[in-house]
């Protein structure tokens, strides 16, 4: 194929080979970054007038043709080309079509190499943005659902044994936990997104009397890059983001799994709402958690585009090479893939239904309270050791007779500790149980209530920070 229309065909003087042009080429899956790199182009073109090298008249027409095709783009109604390789050079070229000479200066003091990882750079930026707005709405609801539950008794498990009594407003606050160090975690990656790498041209700047700063005015970049070789090398941002996306999608799939016992009738803590489930083919019973299933089965697929990545860059010398073209792909669905998900569940959680009189009566079915009589032993003076075998023994005695530990006479547990008397079933009860633990971080419902109003007000001051 003949490679009149490439930006680089001064060199060559054979076609390029059809099956490497279609290899090669990236436009079927960048045209995405349109936008963005049209904005790019923009502040380029008016930096380069603001320091002489165009006129203001050049700018202004680069400005308007870019204009013009970023509508034809978002009309539908551009012509991409496979011939053209990717994004950038595609609407370069129809730009020159299109205002002749003065869109062939576009590209002064710049290279693909800057261009692309400015442009991707911008664009990551907005989707960063859009998915901190994903996990703040996730977390909002999150804490609505907890300040109705501070009071709904539910087991907490361990080894998916039942382990301590718990609420399951705490319950869900330790999600919220989870999502705010996801937060922070993505809101600090930006800050590594936010500096400009236009200027380093291929690898080594250029020799035009360029104004970085003032691009990085005009495209809201916080910092311009100290190192043209680094600059257009670099792509630890990206892979940073990614891997944060891989940990909130382990997050994501933790929560599944819990929503997908809690929905089973071995568990029967929750029913999920039918536009959420799918039925079976062959059994007329079957409501299958399909959403919870997803989001499980989808974290796999953004941790190995983290492992791709990190794959993409180990054996790369400085500076750009073509390899880096293959992050694309992996970042475009990464991002796609999280948005959806944190979306899915935002919208699951308020359409599901806990069943609390199940939770509850599941709490004490598992000697929930037996760590609460060791406490108790404890506080009658018994070394924490000896009360730990104490309530074990008491545990034994009323699986042998098959009753909860409340359920056992002062005698029996008498057996087992001669220290016992009649204040010992206030600890013995869930709610007993629960009240004790009447600490900053505790489940005791108090707490869980206060916790409510400072993961709110945590939440407030996100929004007001940005």
């Amino acid at each position: 194929m003949s490679t009149s229309d490439k930006a680089w065909k001064g060199r060559f003087s054979g076609p390029t080979d059809a099956f490497v042009e279609h290899f090669t080429a990236s436009v079927g899956f960048d045209r995405r970054l349109y936008h963005h790199d049209i904005r790019g182009s923009k502040a380029h073109a008016q930096m380069l007038a603001a320091v002489g090298v165009l006129t203001g008249d050049e700018a202004a027409r680069i400005c308007d043709g870019l204009a013009a095709i970023e509508a034809e783009i978002d009309a539908g109604q551009f012509a991409w080309s496979v011939a053209r390789e990717d994004v950038h050079m595609n609407i370069e070229a129809v730009l020159t079509e299109r205002i002749g000479e003065t869109g062939k200066k576009l590209h002064t003091a710049r290279s693909r190499n800057d261009q692309v990882a400015t442009t991707i750079r911008l664009y990551l930026r907005d989707q960063v943005d859009q998915l901190l707005d994903r996990l703040h709405a996730l977390m909002q609801t999150l804490v609505g659902i907890a300040r109705a539950e501070t009071d709904t008794v539910m087991p907490g498990f361990t080894h998916l044994q039942v382990a301590q009594p718990v609420t399951l407003g705490h319950h869900l606050l330790a999600w919220f936990e989870m999502f705010m160090r996801d937060y922070a975690r993505l809101s600090d990656a930006r800050v590594r997104i936010n500096v400009l790498p236009l200027g380093a041209g291929a690898l080594a700047g250029t020799s035009f009397p360029i104004d970085r700063h003032l691009t990085a005015r005009l495209l809201g970049f916080a910092a311009v890059t100290e190192n043209s070789l680094d600059s257009v090398a670099d792509r630890d941002f990206l892979i940073e983001v990614t891997a944060d996306a891989a940990l909130t999608m382990v997050h994501l799939s933790r929560i599944a799994e819990e929503l997908i016992l809690w929905s089973t009738p071995q568990f029967g803590f929750i029913e999920l709402a039918d536009g959420f489930c799918t039925g079976s083919s062959i059994m007329p019973q079957k409501k299958n958690p399909d959403v919870p299933e997803l989001l499980r089965g989808k974290t796999g697929r953004v941790t190995g585009h983290l492992v791709a990545l990190l794959m993409l860059m180990k054996g790369q010398p400085l500076a750009y090479n073509k390899d880096n073209q293959e992050d694309k792909e992996a970042l475009f669905d990464t991002l796609d893939t999280l948005s959806d998900s944190l979306r899915a569940l935002t919208e699951l959680l308020p359409a599901t239904t806990f069943h609390r009189e199940r939770m509850r009566a599941e709490a004490g079915r598992g000697y929930a309270t037996a760590t609460d009589l060791a406490d108790y032993l404890v506080r009658h003076g018994m070394p924490f050791r000896d009360a730990h075998e104490a309530s074990g023994k008491a545990v034994r005695l009323a699986m042998d007779r098959g009753v909860d530990l409340a359920a056992l006479s002062l005698d029996e547990l008498r057996q087992c500790a001669a220290v016992i008397g009649e204040d010992v079933f206030a600890v013995l009860t869930l709610d007993g149980s629960l009240a004790a633990r009447n600490h900053f971080g505790g489940t005791a419902p108090t707490q869980v209530q206060a916790a409510v109003e400072r993961a709110a007000a945590r939440l407030r001051a996100l929004k007001q920070v940005e």
